[in-house]
């Protein structure tokens, strides 16, 4: 589905979609086509809704989208380094 339809269809609504056609350009990535797993009218559901899901299936490319928006974007940030704690 693509994003017009899916602003169309749930207008002013948390979506929370797998990605099945992306693409990344000056580390903003643009989802083309999805599937709508779930429409939520709460920010806190539809973030429990994302992490549930990603927990059971990490391979899959989720996002949460308003449908206000004019485009699903999301400003790719890459971690480069190792985290974890300093010990004296």
């Amino acid at each position: 589905m693509d994003w017009g339809l899916v602003r169309e269809q749930f207008p002013d609504k948390l979506v929370l979609v797998e990605a099945l056609s992306a693409n990344s350009r000056d580390n903003i990535r643009t989802v083309e086509e999805m599937s709508i797993i779930s429409t939520f009218d709460d920010n806190m559901e539809a973030w429990k809704a994302y992490k549930k899901t990603h927990k059971e299936n990490p391979e899959k490319e989720l996002y949460v989208f308003h449908t206000s928006e004019e485009k699903p974007e999301v400003l790719e940030k890459f971690f480069t380094g190792v985290r974890g704690r300093r010990w004296s």
